[in-house]
């Protein structure tokens, strides 16, 4: 090991152990938080201002229906979300966030962007642009088409034009 608590020395470096450490330093930032697990930030954070079916919300974190389900029952008991019956379906649960999720959403991302000022301070600009571009690519599987002069597609990846 070396002088770095819990991480290999840097030859056995994979991705997932880079971004368990990244999730690790971006739990311990957010410690004296918005009072959220990370998980249930990502949640409150996918409900947009006109509000949200359970399952639309569900497929946009890429949770099952239940397990989000459980997910809006803590963030409703928490005072986070509220949920209402849809006014021309009152079998569809639409989700909205409350006073406090809308801030515990804004103290989120104030916070995220203070972290990604300080990471692109610390490895400059340029590089914290390209790193993110390539996050975004990796993360969502969307892959720019002038990401790299002369290089094709990833196989089977999509591609959008931003």
């Amino acid at each position: 090991m070396n002088s770095v608590k819990g991480i290999p020395p840097r030859g056995e470096w994979h991705a997932a152990l880079l971004l368990g450490q990244l999730f690790r330093r971006l739990g311990e930032a957010f410690g004296a938080g918005p009072g959220l697990r990370q998980s249930q930030l990502r949640v409150v954070s996918a409900v947009p201002a006109e509000g949200i079916s359970v399952t639309d919300l569900a497929r946009r974190v890429g949770m099952t229906k239940q397990g989000c389900g459980q997910f809006v029952s803590v963030l409703v008991d928490s005072g986070h979300l509220v949920v209402d019956p849809r006014q021309d379906d009152r079998r569809v649960r639409v989700v909205r966030r409350t006073t406090e999720g809308e801030r515990a959403t804004h103290a989120a991302r104030d916070r995220v962007l203070e972290l990604e000022e300080a990471w692109a301070a610390q490895v400059g600009p340029e590089r914290y642009r390209v790193f993110r571009e390539v996050l975004e690519e990796v993360a969502t599987g969307v892959w720019r088409a002038d990401a790299a002069p002369g290089a094709a597609a990833a196989p089977g990846a999509q591609t959008s034009e931003r």
